[in-house]
């Protein structure tokens, strides 16, 4: 499989193109400096230069040929608002427009439960990040393609454990940030899942087990 990452050099995207290439993939991206292509061509990854806040869909999609599957893993993490705005919200409108003229079908976006970071007191900044992540979501939801929108709970640094609680609707507490990603590849490969929000919370289900789980 030929996956396009948007957010490759991001924790999670590079959690993820490890673990799509090491099933076999062909993994491609994304990234906003030269530098960055550098470094993950030293892992055998092609990426192109670009800013997804910036770029149109017609040159985003001239990058997708030959491209299985579109994952959309950047974000702000809540801080200014025009960031929040260009990157969680009109870069995701533009990705899925991108996916759709290049005759990609799968689409898949991580985005964020709804009651994270609800313990703490909110700013005016963040409350504007995840009114924009519910928006977006509604519009990935909206689209034709077979798109899949993946909502972890609070992500964390620490190793994985391979087991999750993946489901529509999950408690939020934490879950480390490899495991959002061998979640993801593992969703990537099961085609049959798709059009679906799921949520997901650290667990006791291995994680092929839950994917298989979430089939309909």
């Amino acid at each position: 499989m030929r996956v396009f990452i948007i957010g490759i050099s991001g924790a999670v995207g590079g959690l993820l193109t490890r673990d799509l290439t090491g099933r076999g993939d062909v993994v491609s991206g994304l990234v906003r400096r030269d530098e960055q292509r550098a470094e993950l061509a030293t892992r055998d990854v092609e990426v192109r230069v670009g800013d997804i806040g910036v770029l149109t869909a017609e040159s985003l999609a001239a990058m997708l040929g030959g491209v299985d599957a579109v994952v959309y893993t950047a974000g702000s993490n809540g801080g200014r608002r025009d960031v929040t705005d260009a990157v969680d919200g009109e870069g995701v409108v533009t990705a899925l427009e991108a996916t759709r003229l290049a005759g990609v079908r799968r689409f898949a976006l991580v985005s964020v439960l709804p009651e994270a970071w609800r313990e703490r007191d909110l700013g005016d900044d963040e409350e504007h990040y995840f009114a924009v992540k519910k928006l977006t979501d509604v519009a990935v939801s909206l689209s034709d393609l077979d798109w899949l929108i993946l909502r972890p709970s609070m992500l964390v640094d620490r190793g994985g454990t391979g087991r999750v609680a993946l489901g529509p609707a999950q408690p939020h507490d934490e879950i480390p940030r490899e495991d959002v990603a061998a979640t993801l590849a593992e969703l990537l490969h099961e085609p049959r899942i798709r059009r679906q929000i799921l949520e997901l919370n650290a667990g006791e289900t291995p994680i092929a087990s839950a994917v298989r789980g979430n089939l309909r």
